[in-house]
């Protein structure tokens, strides 16, 4: 009779299985090392799950949960839009730091080597953000607190791409390097890259055409 495993060691597999598929990739990782790396036999990890295709996505699934979860603490409330956006780079600054080896597994599932679990990926994870951050621009439009001649859809894709990046900057080594380039230092200062996101994303929020005063006008 196999062994029923206790929540907290499924838990602790899934956790084996995701770090697992952030070094190798979905289709890189194998079941057998991750059975052995969190002590089980194969046997009893698919007692609990019919296939790697199957682990894979409680795997995924659990890791996006708990993304879920912070971005429901950051954006539930009534501030304006600028600090809710403080809140959020600030999340995201502590989620890359406690969670890295999510964001590794989400980056690899966006690499060529995941392309099967690409829209498997996006509609999980993408439908979530995308609904939040249309949702919250669409109320400070609403409010008056930004301008309003935006189209609130295509700025939530484009807010959302700056965190992307932002959490992959963090954890993934390319994009590591690619941050201390362009930002030296600074990179290690936390507040420093949160003051001078927020005014990015100020600008780009507040400002309109008609206010820009072109060098040739100056």
């Amino acid at each position: 009779m196999l062994k029923k495993l206790t929540e907290e060691k499924l838990s602790e597999l899934l956790e084996t299985g995701i770090a697992e598929f952030a070094e190798k990739g979905p289709e890189g990782a194998n079941v057998n090392t991750i059975a052995k790396k969190a002590g089980i036999s194969v046997g009893v990890l698919y007692k609990y799950y019919e296939n790697k295709e199957e682990f894979f996505h409680a795997c995924l699934r659990k890791s996006l949960d708990i993304l879920k979860s912070v971005l429901n603490e950051v954006t539930q409330s009534n501030d304006k839009l600028l600090v809710r956006a403080e809140r959020m780079i600030r999340a995201v600054q502590d989620y890359s730091r406690e969670y890295g080896v999510y964001i590794k597994m989400y980056n690899r599932i966006a690499s060529e080597n995941g392309r099967k679990y690409v829209s498997m990926y996006a509609a999980e994870i993408e439908s979530m953000t995308a609904r939040v951050y249309t949702e919250f621009i669409e109320r400070a439009i609403k409010d008056g607190d930004i301008r309003k001649d935006i189209n609130p859809r295509l700025f939530a894709f484009f807010f959302d791409n700056l965190l992307t990046m932002l959490q992959f900057s963090y954890c993934c080594d390319y994009y590591t390097e690619r941050a201390r380039v362009y930002c030296k230092e600074d990179f290690d200062n936390d507040e420093m890259m949160v003051s001078e996101l927020l005014k990015f994303i100020e600008s780009a929020f507040t400002f309109s055409r008609s206010e820009i005063v072109h060098r040739d006008q100056m």
